[in-house]
């Protein structure tokens, strides 16, 4: 089936599940895919996990820095100055949701580089693309229905930018990430570090416990991320923004 066919059949299915009417004459996602997105997706993917791997690999043996090693530390740096600038936002947030600093301003560089890079797909398109060719069709169809959703609601538009997984916000949220856990605008700082922690406690996060692997907390982190790499990038940053040290340790 082509893509044109495949939006055709839109309607009936997502306004039975979504409510939502009016929406899908839109050239967002009436629109063949962007060329190449899925071929692209699985390179930039495949690419920057690895660099990944490289850059933990090293923090915990402790190998000179190279030039994939040094973005830890450049995170973890400019994580302790935010912690600073924003230490009431930070206190208010702990305070209401548990979370310490830490992991949320990992997750803050490692998403988007604190704001810096948060994509310009068009969000729409790339989770209609991804749940009409995709080997995660139910799971993009799902979020595709999210994204309509917050359109209908007034949340997004249909213009909305982000990036090519659909990723939306200072800390790239997916659509029904952000009908759960969204608690304020994730285009700024304040809305998209609210909604991440309340996205974690949502996840089982405790006040006071452990967030390293194997402490209560991880399991919280593995909710934002199925990637096993990240998931230690965010443990090992977030106690060295938290704790003190260099991110190779």
């Amino acid at each position: 089936m082509v893509f044109t066919e495949w939006t055709s059949g839109l309607p009936t299915t997502a306004a039975s599940i979504t409510g939502v009417f009016g929406l899908y004459d839109s050239p967002s996602i009436a629109a063949v895919p962007p060329p190449g997105i899925i071929s692209l997706i699985v390179s930039v993917r495949r690419n920057t996990w690895r660099r990944l791997m490289t850059s933990v690999d090293k923090a915990r043996s402790a190998v000179p820095p190279t030039r994939w090693a040094t973005r830890p530390n450049a995170i973890v740096s400019r994580g302790r100055s935010l912690k600073q600038t924003h230490a009431a936002l930070f206190a208010s947030i702990e305070q209401r949701y548990g979370v310490p600093p830490g992991p949320l301003l990992a997750i803050w560089g490692m998403e988007t580089a604190f704001g810096s890079q948060r994509g310009n797909q068009n969000m729409l398109s790339a989770v209609a693309t991804l749940a009409y060719d995709c080997r995660r069709s139910e799971y993009f169809t799902d979020q595709l229905y999210a994204a309509l959703t917050l359109i209908e609601r007034g949340t997004l538009t249909a213009g909305t930018r982000g990036s090519m997984h659909g990723e939306y916000g200072q800390t790239q949220f997916m659509p029904k990430s952000i009908l759960q856990y969204g608690t304020g605008n994730l285009d700024s700082a304040a809305g998209a570090l609210t909604s991440t922690a309340n996205f974690l406690k949502g996840h089982g996060w405790r006040a006071g416990a452990g967030y390293q692997q194997g402490q209560p907390n991880f399991a919280a982190i593995q909710g934002w991320n199925a990637a096993t790499v990240y998931q230690q990038a965010i443990a090992l940053m977030g106690r060295q923004i938290d704790g003190g040290g260099t991110a190779q340790r």
